[in-house]
C-alpha cells in the first residue's frame, strides 16, 4: 500500500525529529509498503495545503500521531478536518500517547477510521492488512476502530520485548538537515544534533505520568552504537540526545553503555534523562569521560511528603546528593520542578524555587509549571474520582488550555491564588536567570576590552 505519514507543525523554529514516525515508517518499509512523509513542521504548511495534496495524490492510508498536550490535541483536530475534507480521503489512522488512553473519544472527535494503541511497529502492519474488513479488524490486538456507528476497542497488545529486532528509524525519508539544527544545552556552534532511543519504558510509576506500558526494555549497546555510527556517517551528527525516560535505569546499565561508547571511540558529546538515585560520583565521572555534557533530571518537587505522594521513589536528600555530584563531575543538571500535586502548597513551592536558585548553572532557563493530570495517568483517574474532572472531553475541551496554566487544582489554594503563586515563583527565576546572563555578558566585555581577548565573536552571537 501507499502510505502518507504526517509530521504536524507545532510552530517551533526547529522541530524535534519525530522518532515514533521514524520507527513506524521503517517497519512499513520492511513489510514492502511505499511510505511518504508529509513535513508540515518543516514547511509550516496550512491545513488547506494538506487537503489539496490529498486531492492531487493517491494514497491508501494516511496516518498521524500526537502526544497528549493541549496544542497537539487541537492540531490533531485541524489536521483531521483537513483529511476528512479531501475528495480522495484515504483510510485515516491515528496513534500516539494522546489517543491511546481514550481511543473512543479521539475516534469520535477526529473521524479517523482506527487508532493504534501504544507501540505501533507490529500493530500497524496487522491493522493495514485488515483495513476494510471488520471481521479481521476485530482480531487485531492494540487497536480501536469504527464499525459502522460503533467504536470497538480490542484487547491491548503486549509491549515489544526485543527492541533490537526493530529496524532503525527510516531517516532517509525525513529532512534530517533540518532536524539536526536542534540546540540543546552545551551544544557547540558546529554541532549537528539528533535524538536516539536507548530503550523503552520505565520501572517507576509516578502519579502524573501517562505512560501506559510497564517495565523497562533496554536496547543492546551494539544496537545503540550502530545507530550513532550511521548518524555520524550519513548526517555528520556530533551531539546525541538520548531521548527516552530512563537511560540511567541502574548503575550497571549506565556503566555498561558508557564503557561500550568509550571502546567504540565515537567522538561525540551527548545528554540524557537521568535518575538522581543512580547519580553515583564514580558513574558520573565515567559518563563525563564518555562525552556526557548534560543530564535532565525529573525532580518534580523539593519536599519529601509531596515526592512520596507522587510516588517519585526519590527523597530530597538523594536530590541534593545527586545534583551536587553531577556538578562536581562537570556535567550540567537539568532541574525540573512542577507544582500542584497532592500535598503541594505555598511552602513547598518556595522550597522548589530556592532549590532551583541554589543549584542553577545557567545552561538553561528553568521555570515551574503546574502538574497536569493527562489521560492515562493515575492522577487523571484520581481527579475524576474526586469530582475535579468529568473525563476526557472535559479535560481537553475545558481544562487543559495551556501547559503553563492550571488544568485541575489538587491544592487548597484557589485557582487565582495558585496562578499568583506561580507568577511570583517564575518571576524570581526569570529575573535571576537574566541577571546572571547579564553579568556573564559584562564579564565577557571586560575580558574583551581589558585583556584584548582575540577569541571574542560578538555580543549578538547565539
Amino acid at each position: 500500500m501507499k502510505i502518507l505519514l504526517i509530521v504536524y507543525d507545532n510552530e517551533s523554529y526547529i522541530h524535534w525529529f519525530p522518532q515514533g514516525l521514524g520507527y513506524i515508517a521503517a517497519a512499513l518499509l520492511r513489510q514492502g509498503h511505499t511510505v511518504e512523509v508529509y513535513s508540515q513542521d518543516l514547511h509550516h504548511y496550512p491545513e488547506e495545503h494538506l487537503t489539496a495534496y490529498l486531492d492531487n495524490e493517491v494514497f491508501d492510508v494516511v496516518g498521524v500521531g500526537v502526544i497528549a498536550g493541549y496544542f497537539q490535541y487541537r492540531k490533531l483536530l485541524q489536521i483531521s478536518a483537513a483529511i476528512n475534507q479531501a475528495r480522495r480521503r484515504p483510510h485515516f489512522l491515528i496513534g500516539g500517547h494522546g489517543p491511546s488512553p481514550e481511543p473512543e473519544y479521539f475516534l469520535r472527535k477526529t473521524g479517523a477510521d482506527a487508532a493504534v494503541l501504544g507501540e505501533g511497529e507490529e500493530t500497524i502492519l496487522e491493522l493495514i492488512d485488515a483495513l476494510g474488513d471488520p471481521a479481521r479488524l476485530a482480531e487485531v490486538k492494540g487497536i480501536a476502530y469504527r464499525d459502522g456507528d460503533e467504536v470497538r476497542v480490542n484487547e491491548r497488545r503486549r509491549t515489544i520485548k526485543d527492541i533490537d529486532s526493530l529496524p532503525l528509524p527510516a531517516f532517509h525519508l525525513f529532512p534530517i538537515e533540518y532536524y539536526r539544527l536542534l540546540r540543546p544545552p552545551h551544544v557547540r556552534k558546529t554541532d549537528f544534533v539528533m535524538p536516539v532511543l536507548s530503550g523503552r519504558g520505565c520501572t517507576y510509576r509516578c502519579n502524573f505520568c501517562y505512560r501506559m506500558d510497564k517495565g523497562y526494555r533496554p536496547r543492546s549497546n551494539e544496537s545503540i552504537i550502530e545507530e550513532i555510527r550511521l548518524l555520524k556517517r550519513d548526517y555528520r551528527i556530533s551531539y546525541v540526545i538520548f531521548s527516552d525516560e530512563l537511560l540511567m535505569s541502574s548503575v550497571k546499565r549506565t556503566v555498561s553503555l558508557c564503557e561500550a561508547m568509550l571502546a567504540a571511540d565515537l567522538d561525540i558529546i551527548w545528554d540524557c534523562n537521568g535518575r538522581l538515585n543512580n547519580a553515583d560520583p564514580e558513574v558520573l565521572d565515567l559518563m563525563k569521560r564518555a562525552g556526557r555534557v548534560f543530564i535532565n533530571y525529573g525532580i518534580e518537587a523539593f519536599d519529601d511528603q509531596v515526592l512520596e505522594n507522587m510516588r517519585k521513589s526519590l527523597t530530597t536528600e538523594q536530590v541534593i546528593k545527586g545534583v551536587e555530584a553531577t556538578l562536581t563531575a562537570g556535567i550540567s543538571p537539568g532541574l525540573n520542578i512542577i507544582f500542584g500535586n497532592i500535598g503541594d502548597n505555598r511552602r513547598t513551592l518556595e522550597k522548589g524555587v530556592e532549590f532551583l536558585l541554589k543549584y542553577r548553572d545557567l545552561s538553561q532557563m528553568r521555570t515551574i509549571r503546574p502538574v497536569t493530570p493527562y489521560p492515562g495517568s493515575p492522577l487523571y483517574y484520581q481527579a475524576i474520582e474526586k469530582g475535579l474532572l468529568k473525563g476526557c472531553e472535559d479535560f481537553y475541551e475545558n481544562k487543559h488550555t495551556n501547559s503553563d496554566l492550571l488544568a485541575v487544582n489538587f491544592t487548597d489554594l484557589s485557582d487565582q491564588d495558585f496562578h499568583a503563586c506561580l507568577l511570583d515563583a517564575n518571576a524570581r527565576l526569570i529575573e535571576d536567570y537574566y541577571h546572571q546572563m547579564t553579568q556573564a555578558s559584562v564579564a565577557g566585555a571586560k575580558k574583551l576590552y581589558l585583556d584584548q581577548d582575540p577569541n571574542f565573536r560578538g555580543f549578538r552571537q547565539q
